[in-house]
């Protein structure tokens, strides 16, 4: 197993537990209270769940579909580490927006150049 499918192994399998996680669980349903989403709470698991359905069947079946996905994922990942910046979190609470939009940054780079 090579650095790139361990990073979109852990990516893809990270974001299917966030985005279910949105779905069912009431930690998750308190942190979008207190980010001020509550509203877009299932939007954003569901974006997670799509996003990571979309990276692993892309990186084995179609690298378009796992750039599309990294980048979207990289993309969400960005706007988590601004709310998180918005709303004065400490740097140890928002590093893993940060680290996960680093992640599907470098994934998706990759991709770019698998298609």
């Amino acid at each position: 197993m090579n650095s790139l499918q361990f990073l979109v192994i852990f990516s893809a399998v990270s974001f299917l537990f966030f985005g279910i996680s949105c779905f069912f669980t009431e930690h998750m349903r308190n942190e979008f209270i207190r980010y001020g989403l509550s509203k877009q709470l299932k939007l954003v698991g569901a974006l997670q769940i799509i996003g990571g359905l979309g990276l692993i069947t892309g990186y084995y079946f179609m690298p378009l579909l796992g750039f599309i996905s990294s980048t979207g994922l990289a993309l969400l990942m960005i706007l988590g580490f601004g709310v998180r910046l918005k709303i004065r979190d400490s740097i140890l609470q928002s590093a893993p927006s940060f680290i996960y939009a680093a992640i599907n940054t470098y994934i998706s780079i990759n991709l770019y150049f698998l298609f």
